[in-house]
């Protein structure tokens, strides 16, 4: 490719919606850019508009008529056993066979085995064309990508460096503003100080002055005039400090850096203790027809974070089915599960919860000794804060609303062992990043399906076993 890309004033609208206004950008020849942002912001969309398949609201892209695109878009397998990878590197070789200037990539890590990830990443390292992808893993974004295009609130923001300097800015910007609000928070105790300190030297002032003016009817209380005075300074000060805290405010919520959650469980690491919680051996388990899993030995103890990873139809999730007594799982060998009701499930398309109920009904369902007010009060730990929010039904909730949801259902309902199943498939940055601060603080045993390999650093696995 030796022509840029040039995107002059694009926007993209829908009904009722804006994904993002007046962009302007040139794609030199060899530059490697990762689109980036909440799922439903148009980041899938803007590939297409680059590609040439979808016009933009408004703008215009110049030049890409000239330019070899080799485009694939997310692929979305709903089991495990239809072989994703497969499907996935057809569609990646038919691209390729193009020889394109510009590789355009969606959510190409979805649904792949730790093996292929790992080819794919690889091969775009050592890819020499123009690279543009969508992708909430931070793996292939640490490793190819030197220019990031957030898109969010209906502005795209580009950031040129590295995923982790990305990161820290975003970080160190919002440090820098949250102590600028604890500063302002201590103006405003200290203006409040002074003003209790003048008021109370107003009142001694002002009963000398009334005795004064006893004897003088025509002369005015001297603490009136001081005391408002005071007051008025005092006012002023704090319409400024409440106009600077509404500012920092604004620039905080411009960031959009997702929310700290610090969940509180129902029960503590001291509960649940260290004995074993979930212990396997020689144990073999498959369908009717087939036998998947043979000869496993696992022992998992309360409080153990233990990782399963394998390539696709390696038996992870029947591993799983098995652990939960799925009736159709057929089992062999010594098992020794958890009783049902201290085993719970989290998997990437949310099947334990209801889509005919609503936030709070779901979670007083989990907890029904909780009053109104104290399911209110875990809801709001989880984002969940308006009314309109607590009672919308599961069915119009979002990705990252159901993981969160999920997420409380866990804290409101602790369980012994917590299994899941690839939850990080399909949820944007944001939605990852709560899901690990949750998960990290979890107290209970964990067996976590998943071939994100930085995600499950990020946890701080103890241990990892691969199903082969």
């Amino acid at each position: 490719m030796h022509k840029s890309i040039i995107l002059n004033n694009i926007s993209l609208y829908f009904p009722n919606k804006i994904c993002f206004e007046n962009f302007s950008a040139q794609i030199q020849p060899g530059r490697r850019i990762a689109v980036i942002g909440n799922n439903g912001s148009g980041k899938s969309s803007l590939l297409k508009i680059i590609s040439g398949g979808l016009q933009p609201s408004e703008g215009s892209i110049l030049n890409n008529d000239n330019i070899v695109f080799g485009y694939v878009p997310q692929l979305v397998y709903e089991y495990e056993n239809s072989s994703g990878g497969e499907k996935f590197n057809k569609a990646l070789s038919a691209a390729l066979a193009l020889r394109p200037d510009a590789l355009l990539l969606d959510e190409p890590t979805n649904h792949l085995d730790l093996k292929n990830r790992k080819s794919l990443i690889k091969m775009l390292e050592h890819y020499k064309g123009t690279l543009i992808i969508v992708s909430h893993d931070a793996e292939l974004l640490r490793s190819s990508i030197n220019t990031f295009w957030h898109i969010d609130n209906g502005i795209i923001t580009v950031f040129s460096g590295k995923f982790d300097d990305y990161k820290n800015e975003l970080f160190q910007k919002r440090q820098s503003l949250e102590d600028e609000l604890t500063g302002l928070k201590k103006e405003k105790k200290e203006n409040h100080k002074a003003l209790m300190k003048e008021q109370e030297r107003a009142a001694k002032s002002k009963n000398r002055g009334e005795k004064f003016v006893e004897q003088k009817k025509w002369l005015p209380a001297v603490g009136d005039l001081k005391q408002s005075s005071a007051e008025k300074s005092s006012g002023k000060n704090k319409g400024n400090i409440n106009e600077r805290r509404g500012n920092v405010n604004e620039q905080l919520s411009a960031l959009r850096i997702p929310e700290i959650l610090k969940p509180k469980f129902s029960l503590t690491a001291k509960d649940i203790g260290s004995k074993t919680i979930l212990s396997l051996s020689g144990a073999s388990a498959g369908y009717a027809d087939k036998t998947i899993l043979r000869d496993i030995t696992l022992s998992v103890s309360g409080g153990e974070h233990i990782a399963i990873t394998g390539d696709n139809g390696s038996g992870k999730s029947t591993l799983l089915k098995a652990i939960l007594n799925y009736p159709e799982i057929i089992k062999d060998g010594f098992w020794d599960t958890p009783a049902a009701d201290d085993i719970a499930y989290l998997d990437q398309y949310y099947d334990t919860l209801d889509n005919n109920k609503t936030v709070i009904e779901m979670l007083a369902e989990a907890a029904p000794q909780k009053t109104h007010a104290e399911l209110r009060d875990i809801l709001n730990g989880f984002l969940f804060r308006k009314n309109e929010e607590v009672n919308k039904k599961v069915a119009v909730l979002s990705g990252g609303e159901k993981a969160r949801l999920s997420l409380a259902k866990i804290a409101v309902k602790t369980p012994k062992l917590l299994l899941i199943d690839e939850i990080t498939n399909n949820i944007d940055l944001e939605t990852k990043e709560h899901v690990t601060q949750v998960l990290k603080e979890y107290p209970g045993a964990m067996v976590i399906v998943s071939h994100d390999i930085a995600f499950l650093e990020d946890l701080g696995i103890d241990h990892f076993y691969e199903l082969k």
